[in-house]
């Protein structure tokens, strides 16, 4: 029952002060002394023995020489004669490398080192500039040879201008007092 004149409490009591928290490994918690006495190491794992594959090519030609030719006959030889791959064929690494010329190199070729005399002096800026002046006086020789000239007023005048205007006499008749 609840206290009378006092909430209700909705925690839980706290454990006591011998109390450890977290997970006890026996293994592994055996305090200072455990830690300065031995040296806890994992023993190692006996592998057991893997079962090798069929070598089928082997018992196809064992059944073909015992004269078998139906697949039943083939079934009951693989029962009878089981033989399995050796352990050398199933591994990568047992096989040898293939022989390789001494100066073959792996990989990707590395790239030629950029001398540092063409960076600092901006060697490459001014080769890009060089290379794009060049496209682009091509460029403009390509577009004159392209274009036709069109025929405009002023080239019409340039070729053949106007005569000369003649002063004609004539004045307004206001202006004749002047």
């Amino acid at each position: 029952q609840a206290e009378l004149g006092k909430p209700q409490r909705n925690c839980y009591t706290l454990p006591g002060i011998d109390f450890a928290y977290g997970l006890y490994i026996e293994r592994t918690d055996g305090g200072v002394p455990e830690a300065i006495s031995h040296w806890n190491t994992i023993k190692p794992r006996t592998h057991l023995v893997r079962e090798m594959p069929r070598d089928y090519i082997a018992m196809n030609h064992g059944a073909l020489k015992a004269g078998y030719t139906t697949a039943r006959e083939y079934n009951l030889y693989y029962k009878v004669k089981d033989i399995r791959r050796k352990d050398d064929e199933n591994s990568r690494f047992t096989k040898r490398p293939p022989k390789l010329p001494a100066d073959m190199t792996y990989g990707i070729r590395t790239q030629s080192c950029t001398p540092f005399f063409d960076l600092l002096h901006h060697r490459y800026q001014q080769l890009w500039m060089e290379h794009q002046r060049a496209l682009t006086t091509a460029e403009q020789v390509e577009k004159k040879k392209k274009e036709k000239v069109r025929e405009t007023h002023t080239t019409f005048l340039r070729k053949k201008p106007l005569p000369p205007k003649e002063e004609s006499f004539w004045h307004l008749p206001s202006l004749e007092k002047v």
